[in-house]
């Protein structure tokens, strides 16, 4: 699980999200910070070392963003498993390579963040808003100089395996190969992301 740098479990109220995850993991999220050209805010917990779960929502207190927020969250009814992130090193080399396999991750950004401590984090990352593969196909992240957020998260759980359902998974592994990521694939109804995670209470599946 080293290529995962993080899951996005995307809920349309912070604080009912964050109590969902400690219901079924058992350890709860602390705040992380504001995005304020996304219109969102989050918690995080760790999943690993180098790989955390974060729980992402809109804020109340930022105006509307330009675009629609991240992973459809305005039109979520409940938290779900939306999206995942994949740590690279070579954005450059990984977007051009995925370009000529026919999967087009869109233009490589800056982001950051302030922590509720005052610190900044920095990143560069492909669009989020470019969603392929109904989800299922990650955007690329780098941290750079940066410590990754789950150095400071609460710990607690382990990310076991990261696994995807699909109507056409061919379509998709075909994608998941073209970006150079390994992801198990199956066959299913409707698109889906499934997370086996390790906790205190022994092994559960967040979707």
């Amino acid at each position: 699980m080293n290529v995962v740098d993080h899951l996005i479990y995307a809920a349309p109220h912070l604080d009912a999200g964050v109590e969902r995850l400690e219901s079924i993991l058992g350890v709860r999220a602390i705040p992380g910070g504001r995005h304020p050209s996304y219109g969102t805010r989050n918690a995080l917990l760790a999943l690993g070392p180098e790989a955390y779960l974060e729980v992402l929502a809109p804020d109340p207190d930022a105006p509307p963003p330009e675009r629609p927020r991240l992973f459809e969250i305005d039109r979520l009814d409940a938290p779900k498993l939306a999206a995942w992130a994949a740590r690279n090193s070579d954005l450059e080399g990984r977007v051009e390579a995925a370009h000529r396999g026919g999967v087009k991750l869109g233009e490589i950004q800056s982001g950051g963040r302030e922590r509720p401590d005052g610190s900044v984090l920095a990143w560069r990352l492909t669009d989020p808003h470019v969603v392929l593969g109904d989800g299922i196909i990650p955007f690329l992240i780098d941290w750079g100089t940066t410590e990754s957020p789950a150095r400071a998260a609460p710990k607690g759980c382990t990310l076991l395996r990261l696994r995807a359902e699909h109507p056409d998974p061919a379509r998709i592994g075909a994608m998941l190969l073209a970006l150079g990521v390994e992801l198990a694939v199956e066959s299913g109804r409707a698109p889906a992301l499934i997370a086996t995670i390790g906790t205190a209470r022994g092994e559960v599946e967040l979707t």
